[in-house]
């Protein structure tokens, strides 16, 4: 007995089938381009497996993108990027460090008129930093 497949986009309007279309065409974010030829094929009634099998994902990613896109729309085609990560200094150490960097190095007892990347390393500056 062949199991009829069960998860599909909800009904397309032809406007939103355009917008796929020309997504999938033209759109330079590669993810936003998969997502938009899968949505595309299961409005097409393309069962899950078959879908997977085209776009070279597994079955979980193309019901994934499906439930989102039922749920999201077209925000769901968007990739979700995490950003970079996060800093190793808190705010208060960066806002010290740019004082420093903002005043003058012989108010610090440093040697030399202006901060260079050597220069900064070599002064008193991590003892500054405690204070």
């Amino acid at each position: 007995m062949v199991r009829k497949p069960g998860v599909f986009v909800r009904p397309v309007t032809p406007e939103e089938g355009q917008k796929l279309a020309r997504i999938a065409k033209t759109s330079k974010v590669s993810v936003r381009m998969r997502r938009a030829i899968v949505v595309m094929a299961s409005a097409q009634r393309q069962p899950v497996p078959l879908i997977a099998k085209l776009m070279q994902v597994s079955e979980d990613y193309v019901r994934e993108v499906i439930h989102a896109f039922n749920e999201k729309g077209f925000a769901a085609l968007d990739p979700k990027w995490s950003g970079e990560r996060p800093s190793k200094t808190d705010r208060g150490t960066r806002e010290r460090i740019a004082q420093i960097a903002r005043c003058c190095p012989q108010d610090l007892g440093c040697p030399f008129s202006t901060w260079s990347c050597r220069s900064f390393g070599k002064c008193c500056v991590p003892t500054v930093l405690l204070i």
